[in-house]
């Protein structure tokens, strides 16, 4: 196992802060990494992919374990729908693994950029949040490795503690080593999408509160630029996977087809080019751009759910200073 003292960010590029890094290779050495005797003042904690916008995986003056040199499946049971995989595999692994097998995984954020173990830690949530819930909801069980207690293997009965303690956790709980996944069954790669396009923020919330249990997934892009009478103008898309007897003659040649490419990675500037006339002005091309309304529409995977997945690197078009994402909970 390899370490290297470094300075780390989130995804948000705020806020470095210096590291030593493990380089596990198998999760027999990530275990090994969190001996009491070996562990410093700081402690330790794990990451992945780096794709939280804040600072959960960093720990200044710490230790931090790189995960993503342990990924892979050590079991996937096609009857019953369930794979187990190593915390450091990525939902754009186990996609490109499972699509073609007719699997899906149970929920995806707007990224594939992001492992296992981070899933778990974050309990992220998808654009079906409103019918399985969150990441941790499909989570069968899950090997932790703490200083006190070696390994274990948790599950929401075993352990109901410390299983929903480590949901959504933030990687305090113990080092996650792997995990099992309860998947989707899907009979296509493709996405029937059903898009509207609202004049303000009542709208979209209205449309959502009355439709959305008709949609597997529904998401809508917000304008906040927007003022007046179109304050919260919104572009809602919904869909679900579609059947096979949905397809074009051109995606049923090969129904579960997945790629997971890039077309380009942004380049490294100085400069933030986001700002309130360039935000302004590219709200109104891509409100303007979407459809009133349009249905079935087939998309792909990565269309629907992971667009920005097709630049890599995209966060730095906001310069070296970063950015800072707000997140927040409406009631309805």
């Amino acid at each position: 196992m390899t370490a290297e003292r470094t300075s780390l960010t989130g995804w948000a590029n705020t806020a470095p802060s210096a590291s030593t890094v493990l380089h596990p290779t198998t999760t027999d050495a990530m275990a090994a990494a969190i001996d009491p005797g070996a562990i410093g003042e700081r402690g330790i904690i794990a990451r992945g992919l780096g794709r939280s916008y804040g600072d959960p995986a960093q720990n200044g003056g710490g230790t931090v374990i790189d995960a993503t040199g342990v990924r892979g499946i050590h079991h996937l049971d096609l009857e019953q729908g369930l794979v187990t995989a190593d915390a450091g595999t990525s939902l754009d692994d186990l996609m490109r693994w499972l699509v073609p097998l007719g699997w899906f995984v149970p929920v995806t954020p707007g990224t594939r950029q992001v492992t296992v173990g981070g899933a778990i830690a974050c309990d992220i949530h998808g654009k079906n949040h409103h019918k399985v819930g969150s990441w941790c909801s499909s989570v069968e069980a899950i090997t932790i490795v703490t200083p006190l207690h070696g390994k274990q293997r948790i599950t929401p009965t075993s352990d109901p503690d410390l299983f929903w303690a480590t949901a959504g956790g933030m990687g305090l709980t113990g080092i996650i080593l792997d995990a099992t996944i309860r998947l989707k069954k899907i009979e296509t790669s493709r996405m029937v999408v059903d898009t509207d396009r609202t004049d303000n923020l009542d709208q979209v919330i209205a449309k959502m509160t009355d439709e959305d249990h008709k949609y597997d997934y529904s998401v809508a892009w917000i304008d906040l630029m927007a003022t007046g009478s179109s304050l919260g103008r919104s572009i809602l898309d919904r869909g679900r996977f579609a059947r096979l007897d949905e397809l074009d003659k051109r995606s049923g040649r090969d129904p579960l087809a997945f790629s997971s490419g890039t077309i380009a990675t942004f380049p490294a500037l100085a400069l933030n080019l986001v700002g309130h006339t360039t935000i302004k002005a590219f709200n109104e091309a891509w409100y303007r751009k979407a459809p009133r309304q349009r249905r079935d529409n087939l998309q792909t995977i990565s269309q629907f759910f992971h667009p920005l997945d097709l630049v890599d690197r995209w966060n730095r078009v906001y310069g070296r200073t970063g950015l800072l994402q707000w997140q927040f909970v409406v009631p309805l």
